[in-house]
């Protein structure tokens, strides 16, 4: 098994030092090191840890036979852009069982025509994960309701929707929403 972690480790950031600060209970930058490189064993208990430290699903420290990869050809720092030290790669994220997607027809708030998002549906028990960030929830006949979540009590969601001017809405005990996770935007 082929794992992704340093991709994604990469992706966010972060040290060696840092994910192994993150661990729980914390482990050494070395034992990362040596899971990323294959010189250590990387059992199923590891790979939720990891998860969990970089904030990810498990799914996405694992290489698949058909994961695509992008070639980093540049860096941006602060003081320009520069060719990277050693050979790196993006990988290209697993979309996952509970990913839905939203196009942008018009421009609204921060979003932009033809922007394209990525959901991940919740369940009741998850909705207070997705406070403060944008959801899609949806209505009665086929409608939906998108904006940002500003608090969820007794069964009820208060729902800032993204439109200028508008006004906040209660939604009662809906069986999903799905919170916006990533913006795929043409330049």
């Amino acid at each position: 098994m082929q794992s992704r972690i340093r991709d994604v480790r990469k992706a966010k950031g972060l040290t060696l030092a840092e994910v192994a600060e993150r661990c729980k209970p914390p482990t050494t930058a070395q034992t990362i090191g040596r899971l990323e490189t294959g010189t250590r064993v990387l059992s199923l208990i590891w790979i939720n840890r990891i998860a969990e430290a970089l904030k990810v699903d498990s799914s996405d420290l694992i290489a698949l036979p058909d994961q695509q990869y992008l070639p980093v050809a540049a860096i941006l720092h602060d003081d320009g852009t520069f060719a990277p030290r050693q050979t790196e790669r993006i990988m290209v994220p697993n979309t996952g069982d509970a990913m839905i997607g939203m196009r942008i027809a018009a421009s609204t708030g921060q979003y932009r025509r033809g922007d394209q998002l990525w959901l991940q549906q919740l369940q009741p028990n998850q909705f207070s994960s997705a406070l403060n960030l944008d959801v899609l929830v949806p209505r009665p006949g086929g409608r939906f309701i998108f904006g940002r979540l500003l608090g969820h009590e007794a069964g009820k969601l208060h729902i800032l929707p993204i439109e200028t001017g508008a006004r906040q809405q209660i939604v009662a005990d809906p069986a999903w929403i799905a919170k916006a996770v990533r913006l795929v935007r043409q330049l």
